[in-house]
């Protein structure tokens, strides 16, 4: 009898047919690359980015004025009334007109506030009007104009300090930084986990498979994410964390087929036994654990935000194709190569055929203290998780800003030098009013008691400025504010501005729709939403997860243990990440400035990222302790047999995340540093704490409860994980070896 199920039957068809199955993946691959490149990918635009009330403002500005990007020119180094500065800036406004993209040219001698009061510094500033959304240039290319006419008057005068910055040149030298990093990191991550690999298997070949399906799936889920975006427009990071994310799972599917594959050569099976076992269990285990990551990036959908909407596209785009990779073309390639992928092995490193069924010493010496005092390996590895979580109940999330960029780039340490010299500049809450015509007097009369109003306020620190659209139907009134835009005073005063002073004035006419935006504003209704939406997508992922486990599993206490265990890694991870980043331990090590919070998108996404993973780890350690449960063995032998079996693998799958995930900790940006670090630190956390101690010790406590199903469940399909009898006889005409069987113990019934 031939195993069942769709990953055995992939793997049977693939074995059968393997010119098929390696060329229609390259097919794929390539199609997928070349219809990929027709396409530029489209970015999320700035209003899209945002949510809420502060979404809605910014959508109504940018229709409302002509989009343009002002940029600022600092000159510092000498008294900017003096002939020789007067002379440079005339020098920069000719070259600057050259380019014949800067517009509204304003001198210091223009505006006289652009003149420093420490009278060592001045300002010109220019704008560059944003191109259709439609044409081949953005305002990032067109800056570069004006830029290189700034460098060379700066080269001819190195006297004197001139540097620029602005929306454009940050956003475009920030492009190319991050471009460089995640350049760097592809160079790096590559060789450090071929090295693992080699490390984990013995062997050149046997290592480079899982690499190469990795590989080819995340080119391919990236080429596809270009035409995607054509219809849903993607975050600028949806790249990396496909990336993060596809060589993370690619890696993790095949080495677990590979590694099953090895084990049943060992036990005698011939070739086409072998992958025929590795089909029907890690095969199986890989669709199971693919479905789960799946599904638990999905919850980001219900998240509310564009940008989780894109990473969740990303990611299940990726995950989808590592799957479909593993179950049909490994298969071939495996059979294919048979007893050659062990070529190329590394001297001074145990023969693969030696390694395959061989005990890991140093876990099995753990397992084994695990399993003979389980309740006080149990509570200490939960003191541990505990302890780890707690900073994690003040975390507070910030919508990255200009703070939390890099200060190597030019256009930074230009922004932190006029900083210095215009000291005093203010946090703007803007007021957008859309009129929906309403008569332009009373309009205007309401703005006079807004101003009233905020004369009386105690929240303002400066004259508000109003800006008009052509048609009159448009009004943004920037207020500036008290605070840095993140602390308590500026929260307090944009719920002022919001549910007092707006209300009472200019929310009085009739028709007119006021909505506010501005940095504080973003950050407030983003924390409102993940307020509003975590809930949800807790709920979405968690009963998605319980569900695939009950049906896989027949028991409804794994589900509900691993979900809790899952919760644990994932709180302890965020403890450690308020520990490191929010409170500022460790700056000096990972190179970076505490912004006294988190990334605001990073809690989520980590959760999800993190359950995802956590469960991929889950399902492959279950499924060969109910293998061996089926065989007959007692709860606390089966624990320790699937746990063994798997530790050498899950070691090394867990080794190649973290390293990967280090590599992104090294990034320039604050946001990248974060989560490569919390996912780097939870997938360690779950390796070792949960997988190597709490998962064991609370399965041998529960004993045979932990295959409890109430009654009325037992209409659930069943799943068997013991493969060894459905096996087809061995076709080279050996003897199939005969797997030691018992009748499986009844599970407590209710």
């Amino acid at each position: 009898m031939e195993p069942r199920g769709i990953a055995a039957r992939a793997g049977r068809w693939s074995a059968r047919h393997r010119r098929k199955a390696v060329l229609g993946w390259l097919a794929f691959v390539i199609l997928a690359v070349v219809i990929g490149g027709q396409f530029t990918t489209e970015s999320l635009t700035d209003e899209e980015y945002g949510v809420g009330e502060s979404q809605r403002a910014d959508k109504a500005y940018a229709e409302a004025f002509a989009d343009t990007a002002k940029e600022t020119v600092l000159i510092e180094g000498a008294d900017p009334r003096s002939p020789e500065v007067r002379a440079v800036v005339g020098e920069l406004v000719a070259e600057l007109e050259e380019t014949g993209v800067a517009e509204n040219i304003v001198t210091p001698y223009d505006d006289p506030n652009q003149i420093a009061q420490d009278g060592r510094a001045a300002l010109l500033t220019y704008e560059i009007a944003a191109p259709p959304r439609d044409a081949d240039e953005t305002v990032e290319d067109l800056v570069s104009k004006p830029e290189a006419a700034i460098e060379s008057v700066a080269a001819a005068h190195p006297d004197l300090g001139i540097g620029y910055f602005g929306d454009a040149s940050a956003s475009k030298a920030l492009g190319e930084s991050f471009q460089e990093d995640f350049r760097q990191a592809e160079v790096t991550s590559v060789p450090i986990t071929l090295i693992i690999l080699i490390l984990a298997f013995g062997a050149l070949l046997a290592a480079v498979v899982p690499l190469i399906l990795a590989a080819t799936a995340v080119a391919a889920a990236i080429a596809l994410l270009g035409p995607i975006s054509q219809i849903f427009p993607v975050d600028d990071a949806v790249g990396s964390v496909v990336l993060l994310i596809g060589l993370a799972v690619g890696v993790d599917y095949a080495m677990f087929y590979l590694r099953r594959e090895r084990e049943e050569r060992a036990r005698g099976r011939s070739k086409e036994a072998a992958l025929a076992a590795a089909a029907a269990t890690s095969g199986r285990a890989v669709l199971v654990s693919g479905i789960t990551v799946a599904v638990a990036m999905a919850g980001m959908y219900f998240a509310g935000a564009a940008t989780f909407t894109s990473f969740a596209t990303g990611t299940i785009l990726v995950v989808a194709i590592a799957v479909v990779g593993s179950l049909t073309v490994l298969p071939a390639v495996l059979s294919a190569l048979g007893d050659r992928v062990n070529k190329g092995r590394v001297p001074f490193l145990t023969p693969p055929e030696e390694r395959a069924g061989r005990e890991p010493r140093i876990w099995s010496a753990v397992l084994d203290r695990v399993l003979r005092r389980p309740w006080l390996a149990g509570g200490a590895a939960l003191a541990v998780l505990v302890a780890l979580a707690i900073p994690a109940l003040h975390l507070k999330m910030q919508v990255p800003g200009i703070e939390t960029l890099p200060r190597d780039l030019e256009v930074m340490q230009t922004y932190d030098r006029i900083q210095e010299h215009f000291p005093g500049e203010q946090i703007a809450a803007v007021a957008v009013i859309e009129t929906n015509g309403a008569p332009k007097d009373e309009v205007e009369a309401a703005l006079a008691e807004f101003d009233r109003a905020l004369a009386e306020s105690d929240f303002v620190v400066g004259p508000r400025s109003v800006e008009e659209s052509p048609d009159g139907s448009v009004y943004a009134v920037a207020v500036p504010i008290v605070g840095d835009g993140m602390d308590d005073a500026s929260y307090a005063a944009l719920a002022s501005l919001r549910g007092e002073v707006i209300p009472e004035t200019i929310g009085q006419v009739e028709g007119a729709e006021v909505n506010v935006t501005g940095f504080t504003a973003g950050s407030e209704d983003f924390n409102q939403l993940m307020e509003d939406r975590v809930p949800v997508v807790f709920a979405v992922v968690l009963g998605a997860a319980f569900l695939l486990l009950l049906v896989t599993f027949r028991s409804i206490v794994i589900p509900i243990k691993a979900i809790l265990l899952n919760l644990l890694s994932v709180g302890a991870a965020y403890g450690a990440l308020v520990w490191i980043f929010q409170d500022g331990h460790l700056e000096s090590l990972l190179g970076f400035e505490s912004t006294g919070a988190i990334t605001s998108w990073l809690p989520l996404f980590l959760f999800v990222i993190l359950f995802g993973l956590s469960m991929d780890y889950h399902v492959f350690i279950l499924s060969r302790i109910r293998e061996a449960y089926d065989r007959g063995l007692s709860v606390g032998d089966a624990v320790g047999a699937g746990i063994k079996g798997t530790a050498s693998v899950i070691s090394a799958a867990a080794i190649v995340m973290v390293a990967v995930f280090a590599i992104f900790a090294t990034l320039s940006a604050i946001e990248f540093k974060q989560a490569g670090v919390g996912l780097g630190l939870a997938i360690l956390i779950d390796a070792t704490i949960i997988r190597a101690v709490l998962l064991p010790a609370t399965m041998k406590l529960l004993g045979k409860w932990n295959w409890y199903l109430p009654s009325w469940l037992e209409w659930l399909p069943r799943s068997r994980f013991e493969f060894h009898g459905e096996l087809p006889p061995d076709p080279e005409g050996g003897e199939e070896p005969e797997a030691p069987r018992a009748p499986a113990p009844e599970p407590a019934r209710a």
